[in-house]
């Protein structure tokens, strides 16, 4: 069995947030997710059917939650816990280098 590596196949610049796949089981789904100064659209809410648990792994983002006045600010390291049907959207991710997200989604 070969490892694999989290920052392989990222591209230097990115015109679109790009998702990435890594495992795919009944009830779970991993996939990285690469942003480039990418956000939600203005009018764009996640209302997602399943739990997600999000981790940053490098850059930095913002998350909205709807009903909340302020974004929740992510740096590397930081993790969420987003339930299933909490509306949320991506309000700034950094502009300067890429971010790095790991996302579960289960349940």
């Amino acid at each position: 069995m070969k490892p694999q590596n989290l920052f392989d196949n990222i591209p230097d610049r990115l015109p679109q947030e790009l998702f990435t796949q890594l495992f795919d089981a009944p009830g779970l789904r991993i996939e990285r997710i690469v942003s480039w100064g990418q956000c939600s659209e203005e009018d764009f809410w996640y209302d997602q059917n399943q739990d997600e648990w999000v981790l940053l792994i490098e850059g930095s983002a913002a998350v909205l939650f709807e009903g909340e006045t302020e974004p929740v600010e992510l740096s590397p390291g930081s993790f969420l816990q987003i339930p299933a049907r909490r509306r949320h959207r991506v309000v700034r991710t950094d502009a300067e280098r890429q971010t790095v997200w790991l996302a579960v989604h289960y349940g």
